[in-house]
């Protein structure tokens, strides 16, 4: 927030690849990568004011039920370190210097994972990732930028 303005940031898509490992058929442990996020930030009544990219790495543990079966639902927890870079102020904040820091958060994940034939899988899932980071403008601290998203995923898998 920046004097007494409410601060929003804009939705982005990307493409994303998942690289798991099961220590057991229900035990896994799951790294998230995708391409970079970029996002616009607007303040009301000033318009958009800043854009920023971020990349945000996850790891999680995973429970899978009925692991054996053709449909098996899952549950994960882990962590999210988010790497924030390219930030630059327009609009009315033109001119002005921003930053975004970096993020360490938690994460939360559930999801179906359906068994094909020749250990190919397709996998839904939803997560929510906590990224919460310092702003400053012109060095001085102005509050936290939290996207904090909701994470939508459509997988095709292969196990080995």
């Amino acid at each position: 927030q920046l004097a007494g303005y409410d601060a929003s940031i804009g939705d982005n898509t990307q493409l994303g690849l998942t690289f798991g490992y099961h220590f057991s058929p229900n035990l896994a442990i799951e790294v998230l990568a995708a391409t970079p996020f970029s996002h616009d930030v607007t303040l009301d009544g000033l318009g958009e004011v800043a854009e920023f990219k971020h990349l945000p790495p996850t790891v999680s543990l995973q429970y899978y039920f009925n692991a054996e079966g053709t449909v098996s639902p899952f549950i994960g927890g882990g962590l999210n370190y988010t790497w924030t870079f390219d930030e630059e102020a327009n609009g009315a904040l033109d001119g002005n210097d921003i930053s975004v820091g970096n993020s360490f958060g938690l994460a939360g994940q559930a999801g179906l994972r359906f068994a094909m034939a020749n250990d190919w899988d397709i996998v839904a899932d939803v997560r929510y990732i906590d990224i919460s980071a310092g702003v400053e403008l012109n060095g001085a601290d102005i509050g936290d930028a939290e996207v904090d998203p909701m994470v939508y995923s459509i997988m095709l898998g292969k196990r080995f």
